[in-house]
């Protein structure tokens, strides 16, 4: 079976409250809807993407569902392979705001097609093995705020994507399909960090 990505909009102060080997047992607790069957409602789905849980207490986390994908890991992980591709056929403006974006969400600086899993830089505990990592991703509040400003300089160079894409991933197998679907993807996560930045909050990526 392939590796899923379960993604959360964090409150980081309320996480650092949480014993550290708590905190994966948390947000397993905090994934709906499936154990929440008997009062979700589809309205906490938010047009945004964003689900909230359910009741009137203040929320610290939201996990986000991304509309690009089925919940699995691997188009992001192709998404991160294409942009090491595509990389160095980028002008350099764009290529380094790509890269602060890009990087430590989907894609590493020397990443083969599978990105390196986070160790949760002691935000979690360590992954007992590389093959079972307990996080995909930790990205602090100050490093979303960084992406977020990386991202208003990503979006209008998009279209820059165009060539760089048909040269080095169009039609190669462990490879987004189309420029348009490396691209909706690349704009859910411009959405994903700039909401989380607006709260001042982090993002937390699980298998």
């Amino acid at each position: 079976m392939g590796r899923d990505l379960t993604l959360f909009m964090v409150d980081w102060e309320r996480l650092s409250a949480i014993p550290v080997e708590s905190r994966i047992r948390r947000f397993d607790d905090m994934a709906w809807p499936w154990e929440l069957d008997d009062v979700y409602d589809s309205t906490n789905e938010q047009a945004d993407g964003w689900l909230w849980p359910p009741g009137s207490a203040p929320a610290w986390c939201a996990e986000y569902s991304f509309f690009t994908t089925t919940g699995a890991y691997v188009p992001h992980a192709r998404a991160g392979a294409a942009w090491a591709d595509m990389r160095p056929l980028v002008d350099a403006p764009a290529r380094e705001a790509m890269d602060s974006f890009l990087g430590g969400l989907i894609w590493d600086a020397g990443q083969a097609d599978e990105p390196a899993a986070s160790g949760g830089g002691g935000v979690f505990p360590p992954a007992a093995d590389r093959w079972h990592p307990h996080v995909l991703l930790v990205c602090l509040p100050e490093a979303v705020a960084d992406k977020a400003r990386a991202w208003e300089r990503v979006e209008p160079c998009l279209g820059e994507l165009s060539g760089p894409f048909a040269a080095e991933c169009e039609g190669w197998a462990g490879r987004p399909d189309t420029l348009e679907n490396f691209v909706a993807l690349l704009r859910e996560w411009g959405g994903v960090v700039t909401d989380a930045a607006r709260r001042g909050w982090g993002l937390v990526g699980l298998p």
